[in-house]
């Protein structure tokens, strides 16, 4: 063990951690005064930065537009050679930077304010060019960088990310953002397809394994080893469920001391089998399978009629699990 990695490192933690907790002491009127600006807009908040900032910036941005409010990011440098463009009408405007006095910062505040659209400022410097200049000025001030030279922004980019994300939980409050809204703009990841992904969607692919209750043993077997699915169901004529026999209870009954010609579905299977709505989220689904630590559900309609069977498998592949 290197006990000046070990020293360094728990340094460091201790100083980002105390750069975010110092942030509730910035939690005041103008905090305020920038959410209702930003959830009054009709337009979209630009957010924008130079340096370490800018890399922020782009964070805040694509959290906000992952949770309900519009927004972009314009590249300080960028802004000042054309990107300007990019500001309408209604538009909420916030820089971030952490001295407030960068050339590029200095140039875009009075275009912004020559533009008529709030202009909010995030920074480490209350009395900067930008703080005095803002309409609304989100303190963002750390005691001391983590870097031992307290020179590379860490505590400083750390304190303006949480206050990023202060905003955007806010927004999020004041707008009702629900997990279906957060679903509609993550249709492709892990954590949409949670909200979104349904039964349904799974199921049709799988074979339909099913036998009579008066199914023979191998009869059975083949209808297991044939679908692929570890299961089969065992259906009436009327095409209601009566049980479920999976490749487990066959194992058991082959090492019984029966005679196994005489073997029939009624012989083994389970009754009253783990069914689910074909309309149920997949992530319900899985709940079921973990409570009840079996692999596979058969799906049912609501006169309960027999659809398909559901295997464990089909949620890793979709990511669910």
């Amino acid at each position: 063990m290197n006990p000046i990695i070990q020293k360094t490192a728990l340094r460091t933690i201790e100083m980002e951690a105390q750069s975010v907790a110092g942030l509730a002491a910035y939690i005041n009127a103008d905090f305020e005064k920038a959410v209702e600006a930003i959830n009054k807009s009709k337009g979209r908040l630009v957010v924008s930065g130079v340096g370490k900032s800018a890399i922020i910036a782009q964070k805040i941005a694509a959290t906000l537009n992952s949770t309900g409010t519009p927004s972009l990011f314009m590249h300080a440098a960028d802004a000042i050679h054309g990107d300007l463009g990019m500001i309408q009408d209604g538009d909420v405007v916030m820089l971030v930077s952490k001295s407030g006095e960068s050339p590029e910062i200095k140039v875009l505040v009075p275009l912004i304010k020559n533009f008529g659209n709030v202009l909010i400022g995030m920074g480490g410097n209350a009395t900067s060019y930008m703080a005095r200049n803002a309409d609304i000025f989100l303190n963002t001030t750390v005691e001391q960088e983590a870097c031992p030279n307290n020179l590379a922004p860490t505590t400083s980019t750390t304190a303006q990310l949480v206050m990023g994300d202060t905003l955007a939980v806010c927004l999020m409050e004041l707008a009702g953002f629900t997990g279906k809204d957060f679903a509609k703009y993550h249709p492709g990841g892990n954590l949409g397809k949670r909200m979104y992904l349904r039964v349904q969607d799974l199921y049709p692919n799988n074979a339909k394994p099913s036998v009579p209750p008066t199914a023979d043993l191998r009869e059975i077997i083949m209808e297991i080893t044939h679908t692929r699915l570890g299961a089969t169901a065992v259906v009436s004529d009327d095409g209601k469920i009566e049980g479920i026999i999976t490749d487990g209870d066959v194992r058991r009954m082959l090492t019984k001391d029966v005679l196994l010609d005489n073997i029939k579905a009624t012989d083994i299977y389970s009754l009253q089998p783990k069914t689910i709505l074909h309309d149920e989220l997949a992530v319900q689904a899985l709940e079921l399978l973990r409570q009840h630590d079996i692999s596979q559900l058969i799906v049912v309609n609501k006169e309960g009629t027999y659809l398909g069977m559901l295997h464990l498998h089909d949620l890793v592949r979709e990511g669910i699990v």
